[in-house]
């Protein structure tokens, strides 16, 4: 008999072959253990390591023993005429066709039953997403919890700054600040897979701060990290952390991570809580912000993050009206762009100077090509997509204003001014029924919040007058006479109450009057005394009124379209070629309902 027939006799084949079908199958559950039960990377060269090694030694086992009814014997003790290595045979041919039957199903399972989810995978591979929640303020001293809010919205800001991560912005992701949600469900307003939570305890020049990332799916840590360091370590941690998220969720730079600029310590806490008072959006607060903001350029000149702090606040002080306009504007502008020579990097930065050009310099040309630059450096950032939606809309171009309005939704679901953004981005292009529907979502998420005049006009829009009418009369509930007389002069004239609409028209004039110059001429439109409508469409042209922006998209004033006035108006405003081009390319929308009193 020769060596290959006693080979076969002694089944070392097939010993060997439903060894090595187990040791796949035993990979295949290694393979996918180790990821879910966070096992070291050598965990699977060890298995296989192991099922190498150990090959040889059951080829040697099934030549040197066999089994017998008696159990287990050595091959030379089994009388060859007694032998049962051919039933043996017959029952390992059984037992590797059941490991096949197992294997093909395993491989049928993973290509069909488990194809979407590795699909899921691989796209959400390419394009993670995640929201940066408050860090908690561990420290003794309360009044530290700028300190740890600003940590949070400056590793947001890191983070934001790579393209190929989709960042929840801070407006939505501080909404659950001091509120006890679970990941599972935070994660599912903001429409995310990870989330990252912490906490920071300062306490003199030391700092501890703990960085948590958490899969929201399965509400399950997959990274976590303590970081004890002195205060002038505080950029290198924020940077750390970012590289250990983007290592985590393995997102595939295209450029070099973003570091965080470094400062002096001090400087570093004065801008973070000029930033805590700024985002407050509280008029009391903002000029305590500025003054924080300028102690920390004082101390560091070249700061850039503080110079555009700065600008931010000097705007909203001069939009609020304890500054003037006028200059308030131009050191805003000023300051954003020393900002930017010191950091082009700042999307925000750009922002704000193209919305300057559009709003105050009615330059579309010049903010375009502002927003472009901002759109280039900061492709996911809600504010800059917000400011791009207002400029499309200002041009007349609907598809565009609606595209950047949900694009900066997605990135901040919960806002309030991203939610009315998309609203208005469907009311403009006369979809009522979908801008109500995001003008209620607000109203649910926001309360009194929410601009109180948008469902109302999405409901006038759609000839439900007595729902616009019951909505009105509600506002005097809450105790808000300059909304109720403002939004009765529209409503009530819709629906017969000639009176009332004339005497909230006239109680708006001589409360408010010129600040709110251009929807006046919309209520005179609405009211048909059209001469009284330009008259104050001039009077918001004298003014800059920023409602003059509305001009080509705005239902309210379709009235005065065949007036000669129109074009000379928009010839002004430099809006002529787009309003042509809007009645070459796009449809012509449904008359609005009339209002005659």
């Amino acid at each position: 008999m020769n060596f290959f027939s006693e080979l076969r006799r002694r089944n070392v084949f097939r010993v060997g072959i439903a060894y090595l079908i187990v040791a796949w199958l035993l990979l295949q559950v290694a393979d996918t253990l180790g990821p879910a039960l966070r096992l070291p990377e050598w965990f699977q060269s060890g298995v296989v390591f192991v099922l190498i090694l150990g090959f040889p030694f059951v080829l040697i086992f099934a030549w040197a023993f066999e089994l017998t009814p008696e159990g287990l014997k050595r091959e030379k003790e089994v009388d060859r005429g007694q032998s049962i290595t051919g039933q043996t045979g017959q029952k390992l041919n059984y037992t590797i066709i059941g490991l096949l039957l197992v294997a093909v199903l395993y491989l049928g399972l993973d290509k069909f039953a488990f194809e979407h989810d590795h699909e899921e995978q691989r796209t959400a591979s390419t394009e993670p997403s995640i929201a940066v929640l408050p860090f908690a303020n561990m420290s003794d001293d309360a009044s530290n919890e700028f300190f740890a809010d600003g940590i949070t919205e400056e590793l947001l800001n890191l983070l934001a700054k790579i393209p190929e991560l989709q960042v929840t912005s801070r407006t939505s992701a501080f909404q659950f600040k001091g509120r006890e949600v679970d990941i599972p469900t935070v994660a599912k307003q903001l429409n995310v897979e990870h989330v990252l939570e912490g906490s920071v305890r300062k306490s003199g020049m030391r700092v501890r701060i703990t960085a948590q990332l958490i899969d929201a799916e399965t509400d399950r840590h997959v990274w976590s990290e303590t970081y004890d360091r002195e205060l002038d370590d505080i950029f290198a941690v924020q940077d750390e952390i970012a590289k250990e998220v983007v290592e985590v969720l393995q997102v595939a730079l295209l450029g070099e991570a973003p570091k965080s600029r470094k400062t002096d310590t001090e400087a570093y806490a004065l801008y973070l809580e000029g930033l805590h008072f700024l985002d407050l959006d509280r008029a009391d607060d903002w000029p305590q912000a500025l003054a924080l903001f300028e102690q920390a350029l004082e101390i560091d000149p070249e700061y850039a993050s503080a110079w555009f702090g700065r600008a931010r606040a000097i705007r909203e002080i001069a939009n609020w009206g304890d500054y003037d306009l006028d200059e308030g504007t131009e050191l805003a502008r000023q300051w954003a762009r020393h900002a930017l020579e010191i950091d082009p990097s700042l999307a925000e930065a750009w922002a704000m100077l193209g919305h300057l050009r559009m709003i105050y310099d009615w330059d579309w040309d010049g903010a375009q090509t502002l927003i472009d630059k901002a759109l280039a450096v900061g492709p996911n950032n809600p504010v800059v997509l917000g400011e791009a939606s207002i400029l499309a809309h200002i041009k007349g171009d609907m598809s565009g204003t609606l595209e950047y309005a949900l694009a900066a939704l997605e990135l901040d679901p919960l806002s309030n001014v991203r939610i009315r953004e998309a609203g208005l981005a469907h009311w403009f292009r006369g979809e009522h029924a979908e801008a109500e529907a995001y003008f209620r979502k607000n109203e649910a998420l926001h309360g009194e919040d929410a601009w109180p005049g948008d469902v109302v006009a999405a409901l006038l829009m759609q000839g439900r007058y007595a729902e616009a009418e019951a909505a009105t009369d509600a506002l005097a509930a809450r105790d808000v006479e300059y909304f109720q007389r403002f939004i009765g002069a529209y409503t009530y004239a819709f629906v017969g109450r000639k009176d009332e609409a004339v005497a909230n028209r006239e109680w708006t004039i001589k409360e408010r009057g010129i600040p709110l110059g251009y929807q006046i001429a919309q209520i005179f439109t609405i009211h048909e005394d059209y001469e009284k409508a330009w008259e104050w469409l001039e009077i918001s042209y004298d003014n800059k009124d920023g409602g003059l922006t509305y001009l080509l998209v705005d239902p309210w004033l379709e009235p005065l379209h065949d007036d000669p006035r129109w074009r000379e108006l928009l010839e002004k405003m430099n809006l002529l070629e787009y309003w042509e081009a809007m009645q070459t390319h796009q449809p012509a929308k449904e008359d609005a309902p009339g209002a005659p009193i």
